[in-house]
């Protein structure tokens, strides 16, 4: 009898454990260092919140992948990124910028999209986030 609460006992704890790590938001960063896939990854990211609604979300760029956050930036097929990019903004969506990268390639940061925010490095952002924050990495 003792055996059979000690097993209940487990079993009941081990429930509540699932159900406490199911109810929360997962943190997840997607890391875009080239813009020639932005679209893409931003189709993802929609439908990720489409999944998760609940889900924290932090995009973060540099290098080459920065290109889509500046103004009147267009993908492949002219299709400009400011509305999606705002779209998922509205939904919590985070975007970051590297700093470096902005200085190395003598970019404006008043070009970044106002949505965006100019981080030190994009490299020791994603490092940060994983390490320290506990969100899963996703390079699309």
């Amino acid at each position: 009898m003792k055996l059979f609460r000690v097993i209940a006992a487990m079993l009941f704890l081990s429930v509540a454990v699932s159900a406490g790590a199911a109810g929360r938001p997962e943190r997840v960063v997607y890391h875009i260092s080239d813009a020639s896939n932005a679209m893409q990854a931003l189709g993802n990211i929609r439908n990720h919140l489409n999944a998760s609604p609940n889900a924290s979300i932090v995009v973060v760029t540099h290098g080459a992948g920065i290109d889509f956050l500046l103004e009147d930036a267009k993908d492949k097929n002219g299709n400009p990124y400011n509305a999606v990019v705002q779209e998922l903004a509205d939904r919590k969506v985070q975007f970051r910028v590297c700093n470096n990268t902005l200085k190395g390639r003598q970019i404006d940061r008043k070009r970044v999209l106002p949505e965006a925010t100019v981080v030190p490095s994009g490299v020791a952002e994603l490092a940060r986030l994983q390490s320290q924050e506990g969100y899963a990495y996703i390079k699309p």
